[in-house]
């Protein structure tokens, strides 16, 4: 078989895909990732002249790929988002950040020392990888598309899709503490001084200022008065959007900041200009479609890989490892990140179990191993997307009768406390 054209076949059923099933699959306990995988790993099974989707022999190609893909899905979380930031309104978040990312990442470090026996640096590079949840694979417990309603967001929905779009950038420094212990050492004095200056400060600052700055710049741009006056927005429709992803990311990169901070900040900053403008709407949309495209290709690869021998080897160690992280890591740092808060009981367990892992934990990984060797690469490979797929699996059969749970008792509540559900402000449950 012709490898081009069977490529440029999967491409076109990828996009084919990416418009059909989540109008096919809405309601159903049955996410598109776990369709996408599932074709992924049929095509890749009984087709033979397709190239085996290996990132570890094709580690420059899944770095950019998932880089892509990750990206895109930041700008589309930060459009999205009707709340305006603010320490207090934005609480929950913080807290997921602050409390909930730093333990969930030490428990992964000693998870992975103690039952697969890893190295320092590898640990924490596993850790890294697996800390952040994902904007890519989970659209069905995130907010809809931009409104003007500013109190339209619900808290579990609001904080999946506000964590999601900030931790990906916030993963960065514990990646770059664990290239700098495999190629300095692990002992603090060889790689601490400069990571916390470089990788943690000077980083995050430039990423977010490069953020602001880009997101003000284009909000004067397209959303000015006279801007609007004379339609720029209209005439430039998904081309501001690809300058969004372009100029917040690429100029974040060149002064050393993090580009997926600078995009999501960005986003939230040119979401900020005028928020019933019509066009944040068509922007989501553009965005949407764009990276529905791009995540059905990196999933379709995926099951691929799966299919040609991913898993072949995993050990019962590292089974348990991923059944520790899904069901027992994330969901109690969740809980005790956001406890007391601003959320109920019951969104409180939605936002703590609902960490889905995704492209991110794809592309950190990648990005690692391109920059510094590290000991049991295959291993770390092996682990990463044995939780991603348990991830896709688990979530994605649970996150719409979940959220349909949530949104029921929610509506329960806000009848019983204001008479009609309709009127009421969103509820804690």
């Amino acid at each position: 078989m012709d490898p081009v054209g069977a490529t440029y076949a999967l491409a076109g059923a990828a996009a084919l895909l990416a418009g059909l099933l989540p109008r096919l699959l809405r309601g159903l306990p049955i996410s598109v990732p776990m369709v996408v995988v599932g074709i992924g790993a049929l095509v890749f099974a009984l087709v033979d002249g397709v190239p085996t989707p290996d990132p570890l022999a094709h580690g420059t190609v899944t770095v950019h790929l998932t880089e892509a893909c990750v990206i895109v899905s930041l700008l589309g979380a930060g459009l999205a988002l009707d709340r305006p930031v603010g320490w207090r309104r934005w609480a929950t978040t913080w807290r997921l950040l602050a409390i909930t990312m730093p333990l969930t990442i030490l428990a992964t470090v000693l998870l992975g020392g103690w039952l697969l026996g890893l190295g320092a640096a590898a640990a924490v590079l596993l850790a890294a990888v697996l800390a952040p949840t994902d904007p890519v694979l989970a659209t069905e417990v995130q907010v809809g598309e931009p409104t003007d309603d500013l109190e339209s967001e619900d808290e579990a929905r609001f904080a999946l899709t506000s964590e999601a779009g900030l931790n990906d950038g916030l993963a960065f420094p514990f990646t770059y503490a664990a290239i700098g212990m495999a190629t300095l050492g692990a002992a603090p004095s060889n790689w601490l001084g400069d990571w916390l200056l470089v990788d943690v400060l000077w980083r995050l600052a430039a990423g977010v200022a490069v953020g602001i700055a880009v997101g003000w710049l284009l909000r004067m741009l397209f959303f000015s008065d006279r801007s609007q006056a004379v339609g720029l927005a209209e005439r430039a429709e998904g081309f501001v959007a690809l300058a969004i992803v372009f100029l917040a990311y690429g100029l974040a990169e060149l002064v050393g900041g993090y580009g997926f901070v600078a995009v999501f900040v960005c986003a939230c900053t040119v979401r900020a200009a005028e928020r019933a403008h019509g066009q944040h709407k068509v922007l989501h949309t553009y965005v949407e479609q764009l990276e529905r495209l791009l995540t059905l290709v990196v999933l379709v690869l995926l099951g691929g890989w799966v299919a040609r021998g991913a898993l072949a080897d995993v050990s019962w160690a590292e089974v348990a490892l991923a059944v520790l992280v899904l069901f027992v890591v994330r969901p109690l740092t969740g809980w005790l990140g956001l406890s007391p808060g601003r959320t109920g009981r019951r969104e409180r367990a939605v936002i703590a179990f609902f960490g889905v892992r995704g492209v991110g934990s794809l592309y950190y990984l990648a990005y690692a191993l391109e920059e510094a060797e590290f000991a049991g690469a295959e291993q770390l490979w092996r682990v990463t997307v044995l939780i991603l797929l348990g991830s896709v699996v688990v979530h994605g059969i649970a996150a719409t009768p979940a959220m349909a749970w949530l949104d029921r008792r929610r509506e329960a509540t806000a009848v019983a406390l204001h008479g009609h559900a309709d009127r009421a402000p969103v509820t804690p449950v």
